[in-house]
């Protein structure tokens, strides 16, 4: 069986280190609170406030800076923005929802750059391999706790030799399976 781990993956950010300094003023550096399960990521002490027509929403930074702002959200989250966001893989951001980013020291706005993840698994090439998938394959993943069966489907595989196995699924979609924290599911490729 190829068992993976689930995570839940709260809304979020990734700036770049010109946009930090923007935010938290010049010189500033991202102060890890909690090493993430994908090797060199962290959750930062540092938030921000993101702003839609609807409304904001405080949002937590992940580390290290990134070439480009990437709000990731849950539909839930866009509807209180009041912005419409794609789908997408982490990285794709052409075309994405437009978003004001607020810090203590100042703020920016981009024309693009909110999402909402698409569910995908983190795998190295050995695991990948093992379990027979390869880097792009859209997979379905079987979650089942006794009490709402769910599969996963349009689960899209990244291989990377720095990756460790976990798969990543938003807060709307956690909460429909009734996850809290992590989970097991199994790949069906």
């Amino acid at each position: 069986m190829n068992k993976i781990l689930i995570e839940m993956s709260a809304r979020h950010i990734h700036i770049n280190a010109e946009q930090l300094e923007i935010l938290f003023g010049k010189g500033h550096e991202l102060t890890p609170k909690k090493m993430l399960s994908q090797p060199g990521q962290y959750l930062c002490e540092e938030k921000v406030t993101v702003c839609g027509p609807k409304g904001e929403l405080k949002v937590s930074i992940l580390g290290p800076c990134r070439k480009d702002t990437q709000l990731e959200l849950s539909f839930s989250d866009a509807r209180a923005l009041g912005v419409t966001v794609p789908v997408r893989e982490s990285g794709d951001i052409k075309g994405s929802a437009p978003i004001t980013v607020k810090g203590p020291a100042g703020e920016y706005s981009v024309d693009e750059g909110a999402i909402a993840a698409m569910r995908h698994i983190h795998l190295d090439p050995a695991t990948a391999e093992n379990y027979g998938v390869a880097d792009k394959q859209i997979v379905n993943v079987k979650y089942d706790n006794g009490n709402r069966k769910l599969i996963f489907g349009d689960v899209v595989v990244r291989v990377n030799a720095n990756f460790a196995p976990a798969m990543h699924i938003d807060t709307d979609e956690a909460n429909a399976a009734g996850i809290a924290g992590t989970a097991e599911g199994e790949i069906l490729a």
